[in-house]
């Protein structure tokens, strides 16, 4: 297979680099910034300018690279979105400076070299952690892309994301302007194995290789050794090939000047190492050079790609959490309750706008064993697309469980795909010609899973080999359309036993054929059959027993039904979905032969308002706060017994993994909201631990890690100025004496930006101003803050608040 590329000797025929990987390592160049920074030219300003000003330097360096060993080069359009050139005042620039930058690539490169787009992330946080909607953030991606693409790029490389939302956006953005090319979806990651926002490796490549990327990995972050597990953990589900770029290290300073301790022979000893953990692509990142590029070239250039890890596996996801169903995987829970059918309270609410009890449902299912969540808006008086959207971003930004978007309006379930950040569940389509070619169609461009109902233009079925049929032509029809058949999952349908008794028993008929000529996962809404009965609960589990044996994967039931969970716990040991009894014991061992008393609800106001952070609930706290301070709590009481040791509990479970940074800021919104209503009471120095200032240093304009440390660190009670970002040494002297404050924390992002981080520091040593200085950053670490004479160095929000409050203490 050929296409055409265009370069400056005129048209010529390169293979497609899609059939090139299959059999052979591709090589990537390396920084981009580091080349720049060694030339003089990387200083204060907008370095897609470059792109113009300084055109024939990037020409030579992709040359370097090109003569180097590189098979791909990057533009240097990393910030070349309009949100990130707007820093500059160049937002009316981004085609001109794109396009400039891959004329720059294809200028000097050989014929034989790709000529990949650089799109980083906008900077800003994406709904419902920040103020970025999808269609925004799809929109700004569109634009860069369309006009890389125009200028002749040959592969969009999406790179450094953090945000799984982000990256969900831009990916669509560039499948839709640049059908024709490859697109390489990357993401960065934390020491910890995840990224800023709590996604991991494996939820990364099955979210996004479901929405269509050509090839999936990991950039930044550290160096080979770091990236080396990450990869290995995305080879395990991968179906595309997987790319490689890691910094040369982590950063130190000598003198004023930041350098990666690895050298080019380290990195190329490593790039083996990487390519035999699944990499079909190894480049470099941050502080390599073209002698890192022909190390790697040298050391991969005889090895041939390991075969992609994925094996056929149904797979629903969030932005941080995988859950996986069907044969050899425990049952997993639907919760039901997030649906107003028979719901008065919930059906009031939603009307009036309020998402206050459906984020507590979401929240309790999830703490009573609910792995994936059924969302549903539904009511014949409101804006559903609007309305599913807000829930579902209410609903993803306090709990982990992936969702089942259940809709029968086709525009509220694309809005609500829009805004989830995983892979969901889409509820339902079903074996009608209409519903197939409206539903579908969603389901594929999104990378959803579907619900298949087992019913037509005819009705349900009475038999279950009916059922079957409509099932078969469901899944014959997603496979049509792209879909792969383990992302449609069936619902046989039950019925009630009280009006149709004799389909009882057809429904798990249909449930057996379904798991033996299908082979996909069956799903059903257990509590239906019991409707008109008495004592549903009894009819309710003794059908779910029957469904269980005959395959049952996914009941749609009311987790907070004990009975129910005790069956499904039961019936895995049972039918061997329970290795070893391993989650029976876990939940029963220390359960004696005796009904045991529920867990207690919170009782008391101050109990409430407690629980009411750490599960993030926003409606309803301010109500909590007077109700404490009605009975005579004292300000203090509230804040030191109540407000943060329950954020103190949320920080310990960010700590363990069990929170991740969305449910983290809720919570200290909560907290916020809390506070907004104290300081009505008296002066706000009154609530006030003391005074800390933030800022971005002098030439880095990135400031979404000073923005989380700013909202918790306000949330315990500090006072917080924030000076903003590209901020001047000598602005943060005089902001420090201005406002006496106790501590001052400094951010970076850019290694280039390190030196005036250290320049600070010694301005504030300097003027013998009375306070700490803590930094903080991706490019940080202990021994670089102690180079720099910091006093303290946090590796993300929650430590920063235990060093201010450790500090204040003394």
């Amino acid at each position: 297979m050929q296409w055409t590329a265009l370069t400056e000797t005129g048209v010529i025929n390169v293979p497609n680099i899609m059939e090139k990987i299959k059999d052979s390592i591709l090589v990537f160049d390396g920084a981009m910034g580091t080349l720049l920074q060694n030339q003089g030219l990387l200083g204060e300003g907008c370095p897609e300018l470059l792109n113009v000003e300084e055109h024939q330097a990037l020409v030579n360096i992709h040359r370097m690279y090109s003569k180097a060993g590189a098979d791909i080069v990057e533009t240097n359009t990393f910030g070349g979105s309009r949100i990130k050139l707007a820093e500059f005042g160049l937002e009316e620039r981004v085609a001109e400076l794109n396009a400039a930058a891959v004329k720059a690539a294809k200028s000097g490169v050989s014929e034989s070299t790709y000529v990949a787009l650089s799109v980083g992330p906008t900077g800003k946080m994406m709904q419902p952690s920040g103020p970025l909607t999808f269609e925004e953030a799809y929109d700004v991606f569109r634009e860069q892309i369309a006009a890389g693409a125009e200028a002749g790029a040959d592969v969009i490389c999406i790179e450094t994301m953090s945000d799984l939302g982000e990256a969900r956006a831009a990916l669509l953005a560039a499948k839709d302007v640049a059908p024709n090319l490859p697109v390489i979806c990357s993401m960065t990651f934390q020491p910890d194995g995840r990224t800023l926002m709590g996604t991991d490796p494996q939820t990364a490549v099955i979210t996004l290789q479901a929405l269509g990327a050509d090839i999936l990995g990991a950039n930044c972050s550290g160096g080979p050794e770091e990236l080396l597990q990450v990869i290995s953990e995305m080879q395990q589900v991968n179906k595309v090939p997987l790319l490689v770029q890691p910094n040369a290290g982590l950063p130190e300073l000598q003198g004023d000047k930041t350098v990666f301790p690895l050298t080019a022979s380290e990195m190329g000893a490593y790039a083996p190492k990487l390519v035999e953990a699944g990499a079909s692509l190894v480049g470099s990142c941050c502080g390599s050079t073209p002698e890192f590029t022909t190390a790697i070239k040298e050391a991969v250039q005889n090895m041939v790609p390991v075969k992609p890890g994925y094996k056929p596996q149904t797979y629903i996801t969030s932005s941080n959490r995988t859950v996986a169903v069907g044969n050899n995987h425990p049952v997993q829970i639907i919760g039901e309750r997030i649906n107003p059918t028979g719901k008065k309270a919930l059906s009031e609410e939603l009307r009036q706008g309020s998402l206050a009890r459906v984020v507590q449902e979401a929240v309790q299912q999830v703490e009573k064993g609910a792995a994936i969540l059924d969302v549903n808006v539904g009511l014949p008086d409101i804006d559903e697309p609007a309305m599913l959207v807000k829930a579902v971003n209410a609903v993803q930004k306090v709990v982990s469980a992936p969702l089942q978007i259940d809709s029968t309006n086709v525009n509220a379930i694309e809005a609500a795909l829009k805004a989830y950040h995983g892979k969901a569940l889409v509820n339902s389509v079903n074996g009608k010609d209409e519903s197939l070619e409206s539903v579908l169609p969603l389901v594929k461009r999104y990378g959803a899973c579907v619900l298949g109902l087992c019913l037509d233009e005819t009705g349900i079925p009475k038999m279950a080999e009916d059922r079957l049929k409509v099932a078969e032509k469901i899944v014959a029809r997603a496979v049509e359309y792209g879909i792969p058949k383990e992302d449609v999952l069936i619902d046989c349908l039950v019925l009630t036993a009280s009006a149709q008794q004799q389909e009882v028993l057809e429904t798990i008929k249909t449930a057996q054929l379904v798991k033996e000529k299908l082979g996909v996962p069956v799903v059903l809404g257990v509590s239906n059959v019991s409707f008109g009965l008495p004592n549903r609960k009894l009819l309710n589990r003794t059908f779910l027993a029957m469904a269980l044996a005959a395959g049952l994967d996914a009941p749609i039931i009311n987790p907070h039904d004990q009975e129910m969970v005790d069956t499904i716990l039961a019936g895995q040991v049972l039918s061997y979905r329970d290795v070893d009894s391993k989650n029976y014991i876990s939940a029963y061992q220390n359960v004696k032969n005796t009904p045991q008393p529920a867990a207690e609800a919170p009782k008391t106001t101050g109990e409430k308002l407690y629980q009411a952070v750490v599960s993030g609930l926003k409606e309803g706290i301010i109500p909590l706060v007077e109700d404490c301070l009605a009975q005579d709590m004292s300000l203090m009481t509230v804040v030191d017994d109540i407000l943060v040791p329950a954020l103190d509990e949320v920080g310990s479970k960010y700590e363990k993994g069990e929170f991740f940074l969305p449910q983290l800021m809720q919570s200290a919104e909560v907290v916020q909201l809390a506070f907004s209503r104290l300081r009505q009471e008296l002066d706000s120095g009154a609530v006030s631990k003391g005074t800390v200032i933030l800022a971005t240093v002098k030439g880095d304009i990135h400031d979404i890690g000073k923005n989380i440390v700013k909202v918790l660190m306000e949330n315990y009670g500090y006072n917080v100025v924030d000076l903003g970002k590209d901020v001047p040494p000598e602005d943060v002297v005089q902001a420090a004496r201005e406002n006496r404050a106790q501590l001052v924390g400094l951010s970076a992002l850019m290694t280039t930006t390190i030196p005036n981080m250290k320049e600070t520091i010694e301005q504030l040593k300097e003027a013998k101003i009375d306070t700490k200085v803590i930094v903080g950053g991706a490019v940080l670490n202990q021994s670089y803050a102690d180079m720099i004479n910091a006093d303290f160095y946090a590796r993300d929000a929650r430590e920063a608040v235990q060093i201010a409050n450790e500090l204040m203490k003394n």
